[in-house]
């Protein structure tokens, strides 16, 4: 049975209003969806509340995807502080969540792939009982049960737009749509594991292909992961990363040069890359260099 929301709001006292849901005919309290802002002339929701047990730690993960649960923790603190329940509807990209902030505007990208993980899930219908997976693509379903395509490897316009209808304001449909993810993300456990199963997989395949466009077979798990992290958030291109990489081996020039792209815009961002990525090296966790053979880490 699909669950049903109740909304409401209120105005906090720095002046933003704040959006809340309920879920109906339970005894659970009312959570919050995300504080209501603008940016750059739109509208829309963020929320980067940190809840206790609802934060990514790579320990938990460890044990069953090994360096990889680690290599992607210095993005995911710049993410979103590693927050489950990461959640923005005010950009271009109409619908971002997770802990890594998968976007729903790119068509096959990460935001695509997660939720087709999570519509295969027992309790998906209770959330999205209007979306269906068909020939490995999302589709919605119309009240006579035909059904309507949302995205494709040209476009996910539609699917963008059944997340959040338009970014001059906020939606019924865009609250409803939020409150669902944040609830699912705040009590499954599954939910949460397939955001990072699904991150683990995408730094994965983006190490391959950065191995060849950079050649980093051999080069420290410091340097690969800032690239993969400027990428990550597309803060530079390729020729910008190749310049920074020219260093003739110097390796802590390069993690250097690496962490001064885009520093005047995103300081605070690289900040807590350069500072996670240094703990995860104090604690000897970090110590580790690519083989592009077998796309892992081994101790350098």
């Amino acid at each position: 049975m699909a669950y049903d929301f109740s909304l409401s709001s209120e105005v906090q006292a720095n002046g933003r209003t704040a959006d809340f849901a309920k879920l109906n005919g339970s005894a659970q309290p009312k959570f919050l969806i995300g504080k209501r802002t603008m940016y750059q002339g739109n509208t829309g929701l963020y929320n980067t509340q940190i809840s206790p047990g609802l934060v990514y730690d790579p320990a938990v993960y460890s044990a069953e995807s090994g360096f990889w649960a680690h290599f992607i923790y210095p993005t995911a603190m710049a993410e979103s502080k590693g927050s489950y329940l990461c959640l923005n509807t005010y950009d271009s990209a109409k619908f971002t969540f997770s802990f890594m902030q998968y976007a729903a505007h790119v068509p096959d990208g990460d935001f695509v792939k997660f939720f087709h993980k999570l519509l295969v899930l027992p309790d998906a219908a209770n959330y999205f009982p209007k979306l269906v997976l068909k020939d490995a693509r999302i589709f919605y379903k119309n009240n006579n049960g035909s059904l309507s395509q949302l995205e494709s490897s040209a476009s996910t316009q539609a699917l963008m737009d059944y997340f959040n209808p338009s970014l001059s304001e906020i939606e019924n449909q865009e609250l409803i749509c939020s409150a669902r993810m944040v609830h699912w993300a705040t009590n499954s456990a599954e939910h949460r594991k397939i955001q990072v199963d699904t991150a683990i997989q995408h730094f994965k395949n983006n190490m391959i292909e950065y191995s060849q466009r950079f050649n980093l077979d051999g080069v420290p798990a410091k340097v690969c992961q800032v690239i993969c992290d400027i990428r990550h958030q597309g803060r530079a291109k390729n020729d910008r990363i190749a310049n920074a990489l020219n260093t003739n081996g110097n390796y802590t020039l390069a993690f250097t040069n690496l962490c001064s792209i885009g520093e005047t815009n995103y300081s605070d961002r690289i900040k807590t890359l350069r500072n996670t990525i240094n703990s995860l090296l104090t604690a000897g966790i970090f110590n580790k260099k690519y083989v592009s053979a077998t796309n892992s880490f081994v101790d350098l």
